[in-house]
């Protein structure tokens, strides 16, 4: 790789370079940061200060394995477009599979098109509009909590932390959040315990069998969260057994029992696959739409020129009614925010792939089994790419829609993936999150609390450390 001018940190015998790494997160997740728009060197404070000794491109190691850090566009570009199968998903074991398994996210070949198909079908426009009535009734429950917040401070992190673990669990699995509150709470402390061990070499990789307090742990919270699932999956298939229900629903859960149980065992999916495919609805449907709510917050408590610009498109389009979803396409202003917010705090922080074998990859030559990520976040505030500007709160640049704001280069903007592993909850998200900021623009006016410490991290997706308080005003009659 030095020879082809592919540079990195020195290989440390075992660790690789997951020591310095580590080093320079904790360094960096010490003190919170200045209210600055420009993460990517405390989200990734590793790359970054590699890439500006090494270049856009470098080499990596988790422990002894090699992993190549891609930031060039046009390379990204033909590892995630993928056409010849030759960059397929890392392959994942430990804490990383207890979280997410063989399901949608990682699987390959036939299996990934069988369950990409199912999860189409449950989130396809049509769903998405059955799902409506569900999105705007949870968003009313909570904001008609907060009218005993006017005037004070509100934490709006946990509060849409709560609503879209609600929603998901509503439209998605036919339940509320008090049902489906443990399968939350485990993948949560799942979750947790993946980002603690993200760096680490750990024995169980070298001695087999070997297990640490942390993989004790994450066996019996995994083994608690499979148990949750299949009650919940039991509960589904004993309505229509006693006949209290025709079919498995129309909701995703719906979409899995009715494969499940299809007469045609080659479309059939086992109990494991719907295990590993709730897991991951449940996770990204509610951990996206959270963390990309509380950061379009944070952008309006601070620009309250474009709150008010968002508040006066959604009284012109729909008055003060709750929002119909025909409309939410026509929320220009409000589309413009949303992305210029995924731009600068983009949920997924990179995208991790491998070398099948043997590959070219533009002007270089790459051993198989090389593991590759792609930082989108490097990426979304490139100055070559967005201007000098990259790292302010924009949404202008979205006015003519995003291939302009890219000029034309569909790398510089990754929120949800590219290619055929685009997330397919995309469209769920920005309508949920639509719906919500609809709903409290017409109801409420906010600015940030002083007590706001800027401290986004990396947990599943990126959040805010210390949560996010911000004080809510009643809005007056208009």
């Amino acid at each position: 790789m030095r020879r082809q001018g592919i540079k990195g940190p020195s290989y440390k015998l075992v660790h690789g370079s997951t020591k310095e790494s580590m080093f320079l997160k904790q360094q960096a997740a010490k003190v919170p940061m200045e209210l600055s728009h420009d993460i990517f060197p405390r989200i990734h404070p590793n790359l970054y200060a590699w890439m500006k000794i090494y270049g856009e491109n470098i080499l990596t190691w988790n422990g002894t394995r090699p992993h190549m850090v891609i930031s060039e566009p046009e390379l990204a570009k033909e590892i995630l477009s993928n056409k010849e199968g030759m960059y397929p998903k890392i392959k994942i074991d430990g804490l990383a599979e207890k979280l997410v398994g063989d399901g949608l996210v990682m699987t390959e070949g036939e299996k990934w098109s069988k369950l990409r198909k199912i999860a189409n079908h449950a989130f396809y426009a049509e769903s998405l509009k059955e799902m409506f009535p569900a999105m705007v009734a949870s968003v009313e429950t909570m904001i008609g909590n907060w009218k005993k917040f006017e005037g004070k401070e509100l934490e709006v992190y946990r509060e849409f932390d709560l609503l879209s673990s609600e929603v998901i669990a509503r439209t998605a699995f036919g339940s509320s959040y008090l049902e489906g509150q443990n399968i939350f709470a485990m993948l949560t402390k799942l979750g947790y315990l993946l980002f603690k061990n993200v760096d680490k070499v750990r024995v169980s990789d070298f001695i087999k069998g070997f297990k640490t307090k942390d993989d004790i742990e994450s066996d019996k919270i995994e083994q608690s969260l499979r148990d949750s699932i299949v009650e919940t999956v039991r509960k589904r298939e004993d309505k229509v057994l006693k006949g209290e229900a025709q079919n498995f629903g129309t909701d995703f859960l719906g979409s899995l029992l009715a494969a499940h149980h299809a007469a045609d065992k080659k479309n059939q999916i086992s109990v494991d696959n719907i295990i590993d495919e709730c897991k991951v609805i449940f996770l990204a449907g509610h951990e996206t739409t959270s963390s990309l709510l509380s950061w379009t917050f944070l952008l309006l408590a601070i620009h309250i020129d474009w709150q008010e610009k968002a508040r006066n498109e959604v009284f012109q389009l729909f008055g003060e009614e709750n929002p119909k979803s025909e409309g939410l396409s026509r929320l220009k202003i409000i589309s413009m925010i949303i992305n210029e917010t995924l731009r600068l705090y983009s949920p997924l922080t990179s995208l991790a792939r491998r070398t099948k074998s043997n590959v070219t990859l533009g002007k270089y030559e790459l051993p198989a089994n090389m593991e590759i990520s792609v930082p989108t976040l490097a990426l979304h505030t490139s100055r070559e790419i967005w201007g000098e500007d990259a790292h302010l709160f924009k949404p202008e640049r979205f006015a003519e829609g995003v291939a302009k704001a890219t000029r034309n280069n569909p790398m510089a903007f990754l929120p949800f993936g590219y290619g055929p592993r685009t997330c397919v909850g995309l469209n769920f998200a920005s309508n949920e999150v639509k719906v919500a900021l609809c709903m409290i623009l017409q109801r409420f006016k906010f600015t940030l609390s002083p007590s706001y410490v800027h401290s986004p991290i990396p947990l599943v997706t990126v959040r805010p450390q210390h949560g996010l308080p911000i004080i809510l005003q009643p809005l007056m009659e208009r």
